[in-house]
């Protein structure tokens, strides 16, 4: 590769034995697009709805490389400092202090080097020379000028700092952006990536995910546990059950000694997949069990 990374996976089929591995259970879709992302050194934009694995994903690629995964939560708000990097203000008051006898120019020249700045996410992924794995979190969370930023690091895996220079990426990190679609990102960021969206498992494959993750149910049970899920999918809930909440039930049904998925027992624990009381009413009035 000419990137400055190595490549992570061989083959789609590589990618998919790999994650499954960490526990990460990928279709071929998932697996084919995680393997171009690798190849092509492209920021890999997932979206989907919240709890479906987009997460997951990056922490499980990290494990694979043997990378560390540095995060970068967004949320409203965030702003370059956060993201970035900023100056430890008080050290350098101290350091400015301890030095009265200096003139500034001699101050200045020490107080704005590396020992001084704080290395938030995106620096931090760029100016590290071991594998990485950049996971930019809920990014539709963050605001607009975030994604310009996010547009310039991201073209081209430098960073300048006024005082220091341009610092660039001597290994390049797999990068992964996740997004809850809760607003429209930008084009220009989206033609910066590959594009998965990862939606909710087919039944089999979210019944092999209930296996590995619980491995005491019993295969009865965890079918009938991904088929009642699926029938409050297709309600109009105000939150539809993600496949963490499926797991979440699935070791609460373990942790409660339920043999069978019988009326009383969904009904009692209906709290741990739904979130909001009028879904626990719709679903109470609607669902029939198993």
């Amino acid at each position: 590769m000419t990137d400055g990374r190595t490549g992570i996976f061989e083959s789609v089929d590589d990618v998919v034995e790999k994650l499954a591995e960490t526990g990460y259970l990928a279709s071929t879709a998932v697996a084919t697009t995680v393997f171009l992302a690798d190849k092509l050194g492209k920021p890999l934009l997932v979206e989907g709805p919240a709890g479906v694995g987009k997460t997951e994903l990056a922490k499980a690629v990290a494990a694979v490389a043997e990378a560390r995964l540095v995060r970068l939560q967004c949320y409203e708000g965030i702003d370059e400092a956060r993201a970035l990097y900023e100056w430890n203000h008080a050290k350098q008051l101290l350091r400015i202090t301890a030095g009265r006898d200096e003139t500034w120019d001699e101050a200045r020249t020490d107080i704005f080097s590396e020992e001084f700045l704080l290395s938030r996410p995106l620096l931090t992924a760029i100016s590290g020379d071991e594998p990485t794995v950049l996971l930019i979190d809920e990014t539709d969370k963050a605001d607009v000028e975030v994604e310009g930023l996010l547009l310039e690091v991201l073209s081209d895996f430098q960073v300048t700092v006024p005082e220091l220079g341009t610092i660039s990426a001597s290994q390049r990190p797999f990068v992964v952006l996740t997004s809850n679609a809760t607003r429209e990102l930008s084009e220009a960021l989206r033609r910066r990536c590959l594009f998965l969206h990862i939606d909710f498992p087919d039944a089999e494959l979210e019944q092999r995910i209930v296996r590995l993750k619980v491995p005491g149910l019993d295969e009865a049970l965890a079918g009938s546990v991904v088929e009642v899920v699926g029938a409050l999918r297709g309600m109009q809930l105000r939150k539809s059950p993600s496949v963490a909440e499926t797991i979440d039930w699935a070791r609460t049904l373990l942790a409660l000694g339920a043999d069978t998925l019988d009326e009383d027992v969904v009904r009692d624990s209906l709290g741990v997949i739904l979130k909001h009381q009028d879904d626990v009413r719709r679903a109470t009035e609607k669902m029939v069990v198993p």
